[in-house]
Parts: C-alpha cells; structure tokens; sequence
C-alpha cells in the first residue's frame, strides 16, 4: 500500500513539474503586443505564419526563436510555425481550430475589452446542434442554431437570420472561424443588434454533418463536394426554413428574415432570395462566388437579371455586398455591381481590404448584423 502511494505521489509530483514547465503562448501584452516562441535549438530559420496576413522569420534568442508583433488589430487569429520548411503548431497553446484540413493554432486579441469576437462579461446565448429532416434530400441534416439570451425564459418571437458557410465549411464554421455567438452575444447586449434567432446550417448536400459528426464516422473533410453550387442546396433550403418555423418560436414573415453567406454561402444566398423574393427583407453577400455556379443544370441559376428586378420591386430593406479590394473574387463582384447599377437597384456596398478571408467576413458580419430588423 505505502508502495502504491509512494507511486502515486511521484506521478503527481512530475506532472506538476511537467505542467510547471510549459509556457502561456502567445504571450499578449496589456499594450495590445503580441510575443511568439518556440524551443528549436538546431533550426536553421523558424517563420511565422498567422493565416493569409503574415509569414515573417523569427530571430533566434539562445536555443529558441523568438517574435514580437505590436501592430496587430483586436480579432481572432489562427497561426503556425514553418521550422527548416515544416509545419509545425505551438505546443504550448491548447487553442487549435480547423479550416478544412489544415489545424492551427488560434488566439484572440482583445487589449481593449471591445472587439466583438471576443468573451465579454456580458449575457450569453445558447447554442444548439440540431438534426432535421429534409425530404428534398432524404436524410436527416446538422445545422448549429444561436438563440439569443433569454430565449428559454420567455414566450417572445424572434426574428431569424439565415447565416451560410462557404466552400470546405460546414454547419461548425461560423461559430468556430467566425466567432458568431460571441458577436452576437456582444452586439445585442451593447443594444446594436435585435435579439434574433441565427441559423447556420451545412451547405453541403451530399454531408449529413460536419467530419465525424455522422454515422459515416471519421469522414476527411475535402474543399469540393458532388453537388458543389450545383442548385441542390438551393431547391432544398425550405426544408430548412420550415423546420425551424416549426420548432422555434419564429416571427414568421418577410420583415422578420434576413439570410447572408460568405463565397459559397453568399451565392447560395444571392439565388435562395432571387427565387424567393417574398422570404427575405435583408440580404448579405460576403466576398459571393457570383459566375462560379455550374450552370445548365438547375434552372435556379435561369435569367438572374430578370429575378433580381422583381426582387427589388418588393423592395428589401437590405441589399448589402462586402468584397476585399485583393479578393480573386473582385472582378466577378465589380461586374454583379455594374448588373445592380444598370436596372438601377438600390444596395449597400462595402470594400475592405485584404483578400478573400476571414479577417473580412468577421466584420461583415459584424456591420451586416447591425442592419437587421429594424
């Protein structure tokens, strides 16, 4: 028995001093600074490299490198380490997230206590992972549902926005990358946005879920899919809508829907209100995939220019298109502009810079939201 303790005691005692050993990383200054290292004493050249912003050498100091940035904006920011070309992740930060294949590591960068993608002390909503049916495509589907604080204690109707991943995304995307709830949770109690109901279902008809979510098990998540921007998303999208009028307590009518999506999502978003003018008082389109349809196999996709003046003749409150002036999207975007402009439809254009990028349609979503029901 004093055997077994003594054992026992040794085990603890290392792994408190493994434990005590390991480093906070990144190190986040109160002066918004943000110090990066890593133990790589017979590296050659360590980089940098924080998602599509920066890829920078790190300096060595000793046995390890080192890197200090100081003019980082307050968002989420996922990052690796390149060491002599390889890819490795900081192995002192538990924080990781996924785009599509690719896992790294992730921080937020809040030195203010302000910037919306972060955890304020503020009320929090609910988020849920549901299964509804959809017999368009005969299976039961995923999506994530964000229900705004109070929800559950009350018999008050919300409005709901309809929020759409792009390609290699999934259901979990805009809560992960996106930082949804807690945008949400933040702009509702500074009183910026209405109290609404957020649905983010899985644009991808051939999943029932994201990666290992499903009976298939421990699928690989992949960029494409068999019926990528094909229209079935698009034909099965009511499936979605009257499920969740049926089981949460909607506000069931034009004035009180709103639905947005990044790339994928955005197009998918341009055609759902196109072909549904009467459901949709507020559109979002973030960095759309306008032209990367596959065209001739979904009449859906037929005579765009003729739905959108009808669309526009029922006059939705919100018509809004956010581009990066580097996205490789910007010309396809520049030429949908000149299509509005030409039948005279009236919309809100925003241009930000970077690219095609989450940097951009965190803020989207953050202005986009602002807009809505009121």
């Amino acid at each position: 028995m004093k055997q077994r303790l003594l054992i026992l005691f040794t085990i603890v005692a290392v792994a408190f001093s493994m434990n005590a050993q390991f480093n906070s990383s990144p190190v986040i200054g109160k002066d918004g600074s943000v110090s990066f290292s890593i133990k790589a004493p017979d590296a050659d050249t360590v980089r940098l490299v924080i998602d599509s912003r920066l890829d920078t050498l790190m300096q060595r100091q000793g046995d390890k490198w080192a890197l200090t940035l100081r003019d980082l904006e307050p968002d989420l920011y996922m990052y690796f380490y390149v060491v002599d070309g390889m890819k490795v992740l900081d192995v002192d930060n538990a924080h990781v997230l996924r785009d599509v294949k690719s896992v790294m590591n992730t921080f937020v960068l809040d030195p203010n206590g302000d910037c919306p993608m972060a955890v304020h002390d503020v009320p929090h909503g609910e988020v849920r992972a549901v299964w509804y049916d959809s017999p368009t495509l005969g299976m039961k589907r995923r999506m994530m549902v964000y229900l705004p604080a109070g929800y559950e204690q009350s018999r008050q109707r919300y409005p709901v926005f309809y929020l759409l991943h792009g390609s290699g995304g999934d259901e979990t995307v805009w809560l992960e990358q996106g930082r949804a709830a807690q945008v949400m949770d933040n702009l509702i109690a500074a009183g910026k946005a209405e109290p609404m109901i957020v649905i983010m279902p899985n644009g991808n008809v051939d999943e029932q879920a994201a990666s290992n979510m499903s009976a298939l098990g421990n699928v690989q998540p992949t960029f494409a899919h068999k019926h990528w921007m094909d229209g079935l998303f698009e034909q099965s999208f009511n499936d979605i809508k009257t499920w969740v009028d049926k089981n949460f307590r909607t506000r069931d009518a034009k004035r009180y829907r709103a639905i947005a999506g990044l790339s994928m999502g955005g197009y998918h978003s341009l055609y759902i209100s196109a072909n549904q003018p009467e459901d949709f008082n507020y559109v979002g389109l973030f960095s759309p995939a306008i032209n990367r349809m596959d065209k001739g196999k979904c009449t859906i996709y037929d005579d765009l220019e003729t739905k959108l003046v009808t669309q526009f003749k029922q006059r939705p409150r919100v018509y809004w298109l956010g581009i990066g002036e580097k996205d490789f999207l910007y010309k396809d975007n520049a030429a949908f502009r000149e299509l509005l402009n030409k039948n005279h439809l009236r919309y809100n254009y925003h241009e930000s810079g970077a690219g095609h990028e989450w940097a951009n349609w965190r803020d989207y979503l953050v202005i986009f939201t602002q807009l809505l029901f009121k």
